[in-house]
């Protein structure tokens, strides 16, 4: 089906082997601090992961969805995937290399965390490989408090979220950090509303310095960077008590975020339109949204 050489399928099921890993641990994370949480604040039971395998209906490949509902964590997903397809015309005439074969292979992993609490941040990340003619790296982490005392880069939840994608990008180029951290700020940006998404993270895309083991050991510190940091901003939080004014306050943030991912996330556009599964690529969206 492809005619891309074996290296770049061998690097796609390295790839595609880590994310699946790096999901697992997250997972098994998410639930220990759902298990956690104090029960005076979150009574219910606490969650567990529901795993749905899903194959392509285009191409070869699929992936592993992973839907949480719990009671610290009102809703959560982390998602799997690889292929081996061909873009459309249309879709190859905008990727790197597919001008020359729209034959192209992926591997990614992307969450998203809705909390219950709105003391406690929102938070996404993503991180892919993708191979046509050409290979690279893409994705990042970003932090969406709920709360406008929270939602400046001097308070303690974005400090510490900041210095966490600091630490992957500097040990591989000091110069990486300031770019991606401009690039997120810049790609989460609602222009209708003239705000960003949250206090950003790190972005980046079509990630290729020539040096395939540098690259991909990057994307792994930021899979790393994110496994230790969220985890603690959660604890430091989970045990606030909040009140109705702060939940509406949550709700009508979330309003932000269902109008970034269904407007402008490229990410949603190129999964719905690469023949991704549609419940994966959808299940961003908050379970309780609120508008003003």
């Amino acid at each position: 089906m492809s005619s891309l050489p074996p290296e770049i399928l061998a690097r796609r099921d390295r790839a595609k082997d880590w994310f699946e890993a790096l999901q697992t641990r997250i997972c098994a994370e998410l639930e220990r601090l759902d298990a956690e949480a104090p029960p005076e604040l979150y009574p219910e039971p606490a969650g567990q992961f529901q795993m749905k395998p899903w194959t392509r209906e285009t191409g070869v490949g699929g992936g592993i969805g992973a839907f949480f509902k719990g009671r610290l964590f009102e809703k959560a997903a982390v998602h799997s995937s690889a292929a081996l397809a061909k873009f459309s015309p249309e879709m190859a005439a905008t990727m790197p290399g597919a001008d020359k074969d729209p034959s192209y292979v992926s591997a990614s992993i992307s969450l998203i965390v809705h909390p219950r609490s709105p003391r406690v941040p929102t938070v996404h990340m993503n991180t892919r490989f993708l191979s046509t003619a050409e290979s690279w790296f893409g994705g990042g982490a970003d932090l969406t408090p709920m709360l406008d005392e929270q939602r400046s880069e001097e308070a303690d939840d974005a400090k510490l979220f900041h210095a966490a994608m600091k630490g992957a990008c500097d040990p591989f180029d000091p110069e990486w950090h300031p770019k991606y951290k401009a690039w997120c700020d810049e790609y989460f940006y609602l222009p209708h509303r003239k705000e960003t998404r949250g206090v950003g993270g790190i972005f980046y895309d079509r990630h290729n310095t020539g040096d395939f083991e540098k690259d991909f050991a990057f994307t792994r510190a930021v899979g790393e960077a994110f496994l230790d940091v969220y985890p603690k901003i959660v604890r430091h939080r989970m045990s606030e008590p909040w009140g109705e004014a702060e939940r509406q306050e949550q709700l009508i943030r979330r309003g932000r975020y269902v109008e970034f991912n269904l407007l402008y996330d490229r990410g949603t556009m190129f999964g719905l339109k690469a023949g991704g599964n549609i419940e994966t690529i959808l299940s961003s969206m908050p379970p309780m949204v609120a508008w003003s």
